[in-house]
């Protein structure tokens, strides 16, 4: 056999080798992967709609380690990071051969360590196979991971990996929780002092946490700041600024906002590493802080809540569940937003809205606060006083009793009820009652995220929403009629718009109710302004009696301090509809100048069945009803009161289509002008108005 035949076979057997090692390696490298895995063992965060974090939870070793990427950090900081600890980190494929050289050289030259060779994608290995020994062969495992994990991931997942994991001391890991616990803000923006001190910590996160080594994390810094690589990212000059700056001494608090509502993301969506909610971190804040100062004003153990929403588009922008989550004495976990407790006299402004809708009274017509008897059941005023002869507009700012029972009773408390169904609210009446006169007085139960809803609907004029609840239930428009005809609304928002503000509270336009439950156990303030509903609760959890508790003095207070501390500002409330209008009592159709009920129906001053009186439009108005996107003019309202059923309408002469047993009715002029409106009731009787329409 010839040299060259040899040579040959020498030649094809490495080869063979070759390939059976490479074969050998890639079937090692699949049998024994890197774990990868514990890299999505991460804390669960909440955010709000922006994107903020409101609260993270430890992972299930109490760790503090947010998921982070290389978009949520300063661009700075990773190039110092890679100038520091990789330069070649985009070049190698796991392990830096020239940094491994110039290691052992200088370990050769000097006797003792000078630097190290480890890349980001080593250190990624080491942080997900941790081993306590610093062995050979556990570096010679780390060589190989580094490898495995580099074949596995892009350099880009890398970098975010080490972002996660890295250690800063403590139970902290990952860039963003660090940043969070010594700067307090996410690590977008980081000073050249702060991002020195972040990539130095990792090296010794134990020997150089700055709370507890100030000068150990002084002197590690300084030595990132004077390495040339990284001087020549920051520019000439700035890594002798960023000597001066002050090493923080201590450590805070990640984020913890919303502590019920996170809690009831986790639930909703266990497993799930960030959970979106409709939240405002700004307003939480607000809300929160008032929450606290209250109270510390109040008995230790009367707890605070609060549901902030908009109106327009039933999104949930601050809700604090209790006065303060870990507080015993207060029963702090408890979410008192969604228990049901007694709500006052909080319905009452939909009482009288329906009243409104039927044409059963105006803001000035004269109704009884007197003491009465309704089959038994006798309403008294809070303060057992009563006023006489009073406006509606007053008995409502008043918030008196009696003539609130009064209305209802004329409008019926299965209506009131048929509209909590409206707007998709479900109120819990005692066991084996039915709906009686004692709801419109707080004689049911609602919680305060049903109650916000509720008032949303008489803020949004034009369609009741949906609330949800800030997390998977998504808030939206319900497929139904508005809670109130928006004139209705206009009232009812006009009468709580003028109520007197709290004492030290500037008045700001908001319109409000109160109410206290029965016993001073709850005191509830509800608010809207045009754009945001604000309810607030007050009252012991385990539904003791609070002595001197009301919804005047304790909540009402809360309610305008926290539309101030929510910086949201005060949208002004929108302008009255087409067909809204205040009549003074003078001006009023005789029969709505006074309200009273008697077993015949609703009477004005006599005693027997009144004839047919139109109270819309009223004799002599000038009604702009605005145009359709046609062009036609819009319909117009026509409402009455008094006579009896069915009821013919004609305009200018001629009938309407149909006859109808309602009070309220509807006609679509077919130009502008002067227009002559007749109502003809069963018995004959007539009445009819002169009104001047327009666009």
């Amino acid at each position: 056999m010839s040299i060259w035949q040899k040579l040959g076979i020498g030649l094809s057997a490495t080869a063979l080798l070759a390939v059976a090692v490479v074969f050998g390696l890639d079937a090692a490298d699949r049998a024994f992967p890197p774990p990868l895995q514990k890299a999505d063992l991460v804390s669960a965060e909440v955010l709000d709609a922006d994107g903020q974090l409101l609260r993270a939870f430890a992972t299930p070793e109490g760790r503090w380690r947010l998921k982070t990427t290389a978009a949520d950090v300063d661009p700075q900081y990773l190039r110092m990071l890679i100038a520091y600890e990789d330069r070649r980190f985009e070049q190698h494929h796991g392990v830096d051969m020239i940094a491994i050289g110039r290691a052992a050289w200088q370990f050769a030259t000097h006797g003792r360590v000078i630097s190290g060779a480890s890349t980001l994608s080593m250190q990624v290995a080491r942080l997900l196979e941790p081993r306590p020994d610093r062995t050979l062969g556990a570096k010679l495992l780390q060589l190989v991971r580094a490898v495995q994990i580099e074949r596995r991931l892009t350099k880009a997942q890398i970098l975010d990996l080490y972002l996660t994991h890295a250690p800063y001391g403590g139970n902290l890991e990952g860039i963003r929780a660090a940043s969070l616990a010594y700067f307090g803000k996410e690590p977008r923006r980081l000073t050249v002092a702060q991002s020195a001190l972040l990539v130095a910590l990792p090296q010794l996160p134990e020997k150089r946490r700055p709370d507890r080594n100030l000068e150990a994390a002084t002197a590690a810094r300084h030595r990132v700041l004077q390495r040339i690589a990284v001087a020549e990212v920051v520019g000439d000059g700035e890594a002798e600024r960023a000597e001066l700056a002050a090493i923080p001494t201590r450590r805070l608090q990640l984020p913890a906002y919303a502590a019920h509502l996170a809690e009831a993301a986790l639930r909703k969506e266990p497993g799930v590493a960030q959970h979106r909610t409709t939240l405002r971190r700004r307003i939480q804040q607000g809300l929160e802080a008032v929450t606290r100062e209250a109270a510390a004003r109040l008995d230790p153990k009367v707890s605070v809540a609060m549901v902030m929403a908009d109106s327009r588009t039933g999104e949930i922008v601050g809700e604090v569940g209790s006065a303060g989550y870990f507080d015993s004495g207060r029963y702090g976990w408890i979410d008192m937003t969604r228990v049901y407790r007694s709500p006052g006299s909080a319905l009452k402004p939909l009482i009288y809205g329906l009243a409104f809708e039927q044409g059963l009274v105006s803001q000035e017509t004269i109704i009884e606060d007197r003491p009465a008897d309704f089959f038994g059941y006798r309403p008294k005023n809070f303060d057992t006083t009563y006023q006489g002869d009073v406006s509606v507009r007053q008995a409502l700012q008043l918030s008196l009793n009696v003539p609130a029972v009064r209305i209802l009773d004329a409008v019926g408390p299965t209506r009131l009820l048929v509209r909590f169904r409206r707007a998709e609210v479900r109120p819990v009446l005692p066991p084996n009652e039915t709906p009686g006169l004692a709801i419109g007085l707080g004689g049911l139960g609602i919680t305060l995220k049903d109650l916000v809803q509720l008032y949303a609907g008489l803020a949004n004029r034009s369609n009741p929403v949906r609330l949800g609840d800030g997390v998977v239930d998504k808030p939206g428009v319900i497929d139904s009629q508005p809670l109130l005809e928006p004139v209705a609304a206009w009232n009812v928002a006009d009468i709580l718009s003028g109520i007197v503000a709290p004492a030290g509270s500037a008045q700001h336009g908001i319109a409000y109710k109160t109410g206290t439950s029965y016993g001073f156990r709850d005191a509830w303030s509800v608010g809207y302004d045009g754009r945001y509903v604000l309810g607030v609760w007050v009252g012991r959890p385990d539904n003791g009696a609070v002595p001197g508790l009301t919804g005047y003095g304790s909540a009402a207070p809360i309610l305008f301090q926290a539309f101030e501390k929510s910086g949201v500002g005060i949208t002004p409330l929108p302008p009255a509809p087409t067909g809204a209008v205040r009549i003074a009592q003078a001006q009023l159709p005789i029969s709505q100048r006074r309200f009273a009920m008697t077993a015949s129906g609703l009477l004005s001053s006599s005693t027997r069945e009144p004839a047919p009186q139109i109270i819309y439009p009223p004799e002599g108005a000038h009604v702009e009803l605005g145009a359709s996107g046609d062009g036609t003019l819009m319909p117009l309202v026509l409402k009455l009161q008094g006579g009896r059923a069915p009821f013919r309408w004609l305009a200018n002469g001629k009938p309407l289509t149909e006859v109808s047993r309602n009070r309220i009715s509807q006609w679509t002029p077919d130009g502008n002008g002067y227009s002559t409106l007749t109502v003809i009731d069963a018995v004959g009787r007539a009445a009819s108005v002169g009104v001047f329409l327009t666009k």
